[in-house]
């Protein structure tokens, strides 16, 4: 992830209220999650935008089925996602919703400029549309006359409509997949991607008459706006587009305000849009991947803006193999793993489970062997009784030696050198799997070392006992800090029992030997990371 300065965008889709939230989407926020937390940790300045799309006929449908308004049901079902990250921990730095008002004139603005540039323009659509996806469909993409990603009846739809030229940035939108090969991840991705383009792209419906749930028009209020034109925007938006291209009057910090948005904490996200844009990175749904990849950006090359570095499309959560539905009665709700395991269990075995990118089958006894095998036993017992051996041999105090177990130090220093690529290559797993492969290798040293048979009272075995516990320490931070974006509450809680304040001074990493300084003492305090679970998959209290 090449950086033009210190700057990291950092964005998940935003997502649909007419249901609950589920599984897929704490993978997707989890994900990008641990990349804010990783750049942080390195110095960046990083704006994370997460939040929720409520405009279009499906919502409206839904809340009429409801005998509600639409921002009623908008309302409602956004504070479930906002519980839901909250439970997960998640380090957003802006929930932004499509109704928020800065949005809607962001929308607004964005739809004039392309039409004063003639890249919108009003003409007749005639043609098949799918309301659950909120999608336009050409007669050749439908699968047997319906909707090809969700199999359901379109309907054919004639009206007046506003279009977006496509077919105008063909070609440098292929130019630009061609010199980014890191622009569309996974790279397998990228061939559908581009058959796509080369078939020949229509322009492409933005507006709609036929329902009022939405963002008007600028002057003609008569046609509401796609949805998904609506909804890309709110990357502009949470990056400050308004006050980039500010020449209207906007008075930002009034209508921050009074969408609920701390104007004061978004100044600089606004003050450096481009900075942000130049530095653009999406998590995604492989579903959405057409979206984002050739709408979106053919979106930015009108306006003259900086194309995503990145588009990750992850794969989906399955069920014995099935994609998870409500209709299936397969769908994994993560509100009731988190009340019963815990947030950092959950977001660990997401990101441990399945390679990033690649499908994935949920079972809860997969689960449970890992809580079981790799967090309870290789993690919790390591931590435990490392603290207590420093409680009982040195009185809490972590020892000097000038014999720190190199091989260690030099794996520990080998994996932390190794990040900056894997989180550029999205390797989540790979990171966990070596971390835990690292963890193991410090549990067989302690057995190996024996402490509890060393006999203090004999000098060269108590200076062997200083080495083991300063080498088995400084391993466990580094430890404590290869996880902290995958499971911060798990770090603290390990960085706490050390008595380690941070692990970074202005992204520079604080090496163990500036922390674990001449009497430096570890807290009285324990606390069990992760009692182990039974069979049923209930928490041992012993």
């Amino acid at each position: 992830m090449k950086n033009k300065g210190n700057f990291f965008y950092i964005t998940t889709p935003i997502y649909y209220v007419n249901d609950v939230p589920h599984i897929g989407h704490a993978y997707s926020t989890v994900s990008a999650d641990i990349l804010a937390r990783f750049k942080r940790l390195s110095g960046f300045n990083v704006l994370f935008l997460t939040g929720t799309d409520e405009h279009g006929l499906k919502i409206e449908k839904e809340a009429l089925s409801r005998g509600i308004f639409p921002k009623e049901l908008a309302d409602n079902v956004h504070i479930k996602f906002k519980e839901l990250f909250n439970s997960l921990d998640i380090s957003y730095d802006r929930f932004i919703r499509t109704t928020d008002e800065d949005h809607i004139k962001t929308v607004q603005k964005v739809f004039s400029e392309l039409i004063s540039k003639g890249d919108i323009y009003l003409s007749d659509y005639e043609g098949w549309y799918c309301t659950p996806c909120e999608t336009f469909l050409t007669e050749k993409s439908l699968l047997n006359g319906n909707c090809p990603e969700c199999g359901r009846p379109v309907e054919r739809i004639k009206e007046k409509s506003y279009f977006l030229r496509l077919k105008k940035y063909e070609e440098k939108l292929l130019k630009y997949i061609d010199e980014n090969p890191d622009f569309i991840k996974p790279s397998f991705r990228k061939n559908e991607v581009v058959s796509f383009i080369k078939e020949g792209l229509n322009d492409l419906s933005v507006s709609r008459t036929s329902f009022k749930w939405g963002i008007p028009v600028s002057g003609d209020d008569e046609h509401i706006i796609y949805v998904w034109f609506d909804a890309l925007i709110n990357y502009l938006t949470g990056a400050g587009y308004l006050n980039y291209r500010r020449d209207d009057g906007y008075d930002t910090e009034n209508d921050l305000t009074d969408a609920g948005v701390n104007a004061d904490a978004n100044a600089d996200n606004e003050n450096n849009f481009i900075n942000y844009f130049d530095n653009l990175h999406h998590i995604i749904g492989k579903d959405i991947l057409k979206f984002h990849t050739v709408y979106w950006p053919i979106m930015l090359l009108a306006l003259d803006i900086p194309l995503p570095k990145t588009v990750f499309a992850h794969g989906w959560w399955l069920m014995d193999g099935k994609k998870m539905s409500k209709s299936l009665g397969n769908v994994v709700n993560p509100v009731e793993i988190i009340n019963t395991y815990g947030e950092d269990p959950l977001r660990y075995y997401l990101m441990r489970e399945v390679t990033f990118g690649l499908d994935g089958d949920f079972t809860l006894k997969n689960f449970i062997t890992r809580y079981n095998s790799e967090l309870a036993n290789d993690l919790g017992n390591l931590v435990s009784r490392l603290l207590a051996m420093l409680r009982k041999y040195r009185n809490g105090v972590v020892p000097m030696s000038s014999e720190i177990n190199t091989d260690l130090i030099a794996n520990a220093l080998n994996l932390r050198d190794s990040l900056d690529k894997r989180y550029e290559n999205f390797e989540f797993s790979k990171i966990l799997e070596d971390a835990f492969l690292f963890i193991n290798k410090i549990n067989k040293y302690i057995n190996d070392s024996a402490p509890w048979k060393i006999d203090v009272n004999n000098e060269t075995e108590n200076k062997f006992l200083d080495s083991v516990l300063r080498s088995s320490v400084i391993s466990v931070y580094y430890v404590s800090y290869f996880i902290y974006p995958f499971m911060p509450g798990t770090s603290d809680k390990i960085n706490f029992m050390l008595n380690v304040k941070r692990f970074s001074d202005g992204g520079k990493f604080l090496v163990p030997d500036d922390v674990f300084k001449e009497g430096f003492k570890i807290s009285d305090e324990s606390v069990m990371l992760f009692p182990r679970l039974n069979i049923s998959g209930s928490k041992n209290q012993g």
